[in-house]
């Protein structure tokens, strides 16, 4: 892809098998106001501006900012950077795509990083935190699905996850898909090339992988719906410091509902 059709904004500155179900971290409370808020994040190593977007993604993942809300962040690591001297080892076509479709549907003239979509349906530049923290609180928020879980090991290199459970909203003819993304957190990695040579870089929330658990229409809110969806481990996993987060979106990438869920301890 040509690079002028890209962007980098802002500040530049920051053998055995295992079985378990685990339920979402949602008290009784969260579920009545509405479900997370699910902050998306689309980064590159390659870009100079994206470090300090990271470091605001990581404290919001903190709780720094005392926000009355909770969040599902997941951080994209999108390719098209990769030209310019250091190619992102978490970077993927996949995750450019994802980007793209964001900046049609928000249409957006251009795509760039670091960029924030909210819901699905806002955006600002990452690492302005005026900006993303008034995205966050103006976002709509909806009923979180209730989905319980059951993680199986079956090989060192694979986990599958099952899932059954409610959306808790409705869904009507244009249709949804129910995606399921399992993230890494506590990421550390030497950038020796490329706009960010000589930093040692940190990432959170990185998505490793994205699977689609199904595809619904006209169903009601109520509905139980079930799956599985199998994602091949990397070298070095580690479920310490994994999470798995649900999403629910149309076809627009509006978020129609989201669920946070921890992996096993000792899986």
């Amino acid at each position: 892809m040509a690079p002028r059709l890209f962007s980098c904004f802002g500040r530049r500155s920051s053998d055995s098998k295992h079985d378990e179900k685990m339920t979402a971290d949602l008290t009784t409370e969260e579920q009545r106001r509405g479900g997370p808020v699910v902050v998306e994040l689309f980064s590159s190593q390659g870009c100079a501006t994206s470090p300090e977007a990271e470091l605001l993604f990581s404290r919001l993942g903190r709780g720094d900012f005392n926000l009355d809300v909770p969040l599902v962040l997941l951080a994209y690591h999108v390719d098209y950077w990769d030209y310019m001297g250091w190619k992102d080892p978490f970077g993927s076509s996949q995750w450019t795509v994802r980007q793209k479709a964001y900046v049609e549907a928000l249409k957006l003239d251009t795509m760039f990083t670091p960029q924030i979509v909210v819901q699905g349906r806002a955006q600002c530049v990452a690492n302005v935190e005026e900006a993303l923290l008034s995205c966050i609180a103006s976002a709509s928020r909806v009923p979180a699905p209730t989905f319980q879980v059951k993680f199986l090991k079956p090989t060192p290199d694979s986990l599958q996850v099952s899932l059954t459970g409610a959306l808790r909203t409705k869904v009507d003819h244009e249709g949804a898909n129910v995606m399921v993304a399992l993230y890494e957190c506590g990421l550390v990695t030497d950038c020796p090339n490329g706009a960010n040579k000589g930093r040692v870089l940190a990432n959170d929330y990185v998505v490793r992988r994205l699977e689609k658990l199904c595809s619904v229409k006209d169903i009601s809110a109520k509905k139980t719906l079930s799956g599985i969806v199998n994602f091949p481990l990397w070298d070095g996993f580690n479920a310490a410091k994994c999470g798995v987060a649900l999403l629910v979106e149309n076809n627009s990438h509006h978020i129609l509902g989201s669920q946070n869920i921890r992996l096993p301890d000792n899986l």
